[in-house]
């Protein structure tokens, strides 16, 4: 079943979406400062692990990645919930386009409504 809206039920979804994708501007900014910030704890653990390891040279990278296995993925956790931040933050935009094109049908519809009748 299809549910049917009318002009005011569509400019309510349409504030509550764009209340959404406001407060996602900043759930946005947020994961992705907290990426950096993990990328750079990684970056960091990385270089020291490389400079301490005292083995053979070709070794040293190898040494360091593992050593830093934690900071690597605590970084790509907060990558992945970065992305995803972004990803529902694309979709919340093209939900609130899709809702403008119904409101405009719903528009065109009412503004039809009653005419042609009596022919």
């Amino acid at each position: 079943m299809t549910e049917v809206m009318n002009p005011v039920d569509i400019e309510s979804a349409i504030r509550e979406i764009s209340n959404r994708i406001a407060n996602g501007v900043k759930v946005c900014s947020d994961r992705h400062k907290e990426f950096l910030a993990a990328d750079r704890a990684y970056d960091q653990a990385f270089a020291a692990a490389y400079m301490a390891y005292e083995g053979a040279a070709h070794a040293k990278k190898y040494a360091a990645e593992l050593a830093t296995e934690k900071e690597r993925e605590a970084r790509d956790l907060k990558d992945a919930a970065y992305r995803y931040a972004e990803r529902q933050h694309r979709a919340l935009q093209d939900e609130l386009r899709a809702m403008q094109s119904v409101g405009a049908s719903v528009r065109a519809m009412y503004s039809v409504a009653g005419r042609g009748e009596g022919l």
